[in-house]
């Protein structure tokens, strides 16, 4: 499986996993709350912050309408007028991105429309992300394709032919890219977070797979990561009960931290592939493992069987794996019961 590369940086299996803060419209459309959110996730250890780039306007036809958890938290008359309210365009996108590289971070951005992807072009970021229901979007795919940036393909509500079909798309037009595994319930109950898909998206498409989180569960992008997740998107906030459509399925600042945590560790703890004797096992495994030895005493010339040994640590002898080898061998001078076997006391030509 080949890694795709952001910003020099290689994301896939067996690299550490890239974890972007999700900011979204979490920033209520006030550039300072905007930067504000950057900041923390620099504190929180994020790899990348994820911005939204939209036009209410070109986004939305008059019949749209608000999905069930935007009613819930959200009081404007359309679909439309709320997401007017949370645009950030022009100088203050670059005031965003800016401040995202100053802190040595990776800016990313989700457009919605082809005019949308203009603005991450003169923005000049390293890679797309492409949002759940642009996955059959044929049109904004090619656009973001014909950038030659990575691109980032959330898979939320999809079924296993429609990412086939993206997939068979994006193959097409040479594109660089990785799959998100995503459940798009805002926020998902961890019971139908199915992390296991992960690993299927993974075996069929053979490119990098990632997860991005929608629950409310600190850890679960430990596990994603234990699961295969090479990229952890999570949306963060800077307080969960604040009026608006994302903050109750995000991540607060020390929810966030901690979640960084977490993942950080799973990273260390998967380790690298290819099972092997550690340093740190060598001492326990010459103490522990297994040798030969004696059970009767035998006189020079005898011929060693199986009921003349028995097994016993340390592993500082003939290894008990080998016994097959030294059965049959005669000894070279008298051994008295209790002897480790050593393969100089047998006349192994024998």
């Amino acid at each position: 499986m080949k890694p795709i590369a952001i910003e020099g940086r290689k994301v896939g299996s067996g690299k550490p996993t890239f974890v972007i803060a999700e900011i979204g419209v979490n920033h209520d459309g006030s550039l300072p709350r905007a930067m504000e959110l950057v900041r923390i996730a620099k504190d929180c250890g994020a790899d990348a912050v994820k911005l939204q780039v939209f036009s209410a306007q070109s986004l939305m036809h008059a019949s749209s309408s608000f999905a069930g958890y935007q009613k819930e938290r959200c009081d404007d008359a359309d679909p439309s007028a709320m997401l007017r309210k949370y645009e950030l365009t022009g100088d203050a996108l670059r005031e965003v991105v800016a401040c995202i590289r100053e802190l040595g971070m990776v800016a990313l951005a989700t457009p919605f429309s082809p005019a949308d992807v203009e603005a991450v072009e003169s923005l000049d970021l390293p890679a797309v992300k492409i949002a759940s229901p642009d996955i059959v979007n044929r049109v904004l795919l090619r656009r973001v394709a014909e950038t030659g940036r990575p691109m980032l393909v959330s898979c939320g509500a999809a079924t296993m032919d429609e990412v086939s079909d993206a997939v068979g798309w994006l193959r097409e037009w040479n594109a660089s890219f990785a799959l998100l595994h995503c459940v798009s319930s805002y926020p998902t109950p961890a019971e139908q977070a199915n992390l296991c898909w992960i690993a299927e998206l993974a075996s069929w498409f053979d490119v990098p797979v990632g997860y991005s989180d929608h629950t409310t569960e600190v850890h679960s992008g430990a596990i994603a990561a234990a699961f295969g997740a090479s990229i952890v998107e999570k949306h963060l906030t800077y307080d969960r009960a604040a009026p608006g459509p994302d903050h109750a399925a995000s991540a607060d600042p020390e929810q966030f931290a901690s979640y960084v945590a977490m993942i950080r560790s799973t990273d260390a703890m998967r380790g690298v592939a290819g099972k092997c004797v550690l340093d740190i096992e060598r001492d326990v495994r010459k103490v522990s493992r297994q040798s030969l030895v004696l059970a009767r005493p035998l006189g020079a010339g005898e011929i060693v069987s199986e009921r003349d040994v028995t097994v016993q640590r340390p592993g500082t002898g003939i290894p008990a794996a080998e016994i097959t080898l030294a059965i049959g061998k005669r000894v070279s001078r008298p051994l008295p019961a209790g002897t480790m076997l050593q393969w100089d006391m047998l006349d192994v030509a024998a």
